[in-house]
């Protein structure tokens, strides 16, 4: 097995992270390795957001935590809650991808996100990819957040992946081959 692959395989998501800052290096290796990223037609539709302030993630996690109780449906609330509150898992870094919305955004965008998550890995560390960001980009401060993350004018949320040194981890998911149909 390649290095590549054991790194694909034993990738997981990452829910306790080490308060351990990511070096300017790993920071480095994570934004060229993101950049490397295919797109359609070369296009790059997206700006990357490498948010190491801790005052940012926490304003967006308590926002979060709040539009959450709020909510009709406590499900995500209830789920977040039973973590802490967190939706970061103190990870040191977020990478927040935003894109422009032409047609092929979201799929450049996430295969944007796997190279960082598999370069994480490769480096030992941990990531983990954060849908819920979308609360607080969608919430009423949802400009403000966009504004302190500087996204470009225009660009709305993609995905995001807190990474950082693992504190406590888990193994892989298991394989569900049921999930796969061969036509021939």
């Amino acid at each position: 097995m390649t290095e590549a692959i054991k790194n694909i395989m034993e990738r997981n998501s990452c829910r306790d992270f080490k308060d351990t800052p990511l070096t300017q290096e790993q920071l480095k290796v994570l934004i060229e390795t993101a950049l490397a990223a295919p797109s359609a037609k070369n296009f790059q539709p997206w700006h990357i957001s490498v948010v190491t302030d801790k005052a940012l993630m926490e304003d967006m996690e308590k926002e979060t935590v709040a539009v959450l109780a709020a909510g009709d449906d406590k499900t995500f609330y209830e789920r977040i809650m039973s973590r802490g509150g967190k939706i970061f898992y103190d990870a040191p870094c977020l990478i927040v991808i935003s894109s422009n919305n032409s047609e092929w955004a979201h799929i450049d965008s996430g295969i944007m996100g796997q190279n960082i998550a598999i370069a994480a890995q490769s480096m030992g560390l941990g990531s983990c990819y954060i849908g819920m960001m979308k609360v607080p980009l969608n919430c009423p401060r949802g400009e403000e957040f966009k504004k302190r993350l500087q996204f470009p004018e225009g660009y709305t949320f993609a995905i995001a992946i807190a990474v950082g040194t693992v504190n406590t981890g888990k193994e892989p998911h298991e394989l569900d081959f049921t999930k796969v149909s061969y036509v021939k």
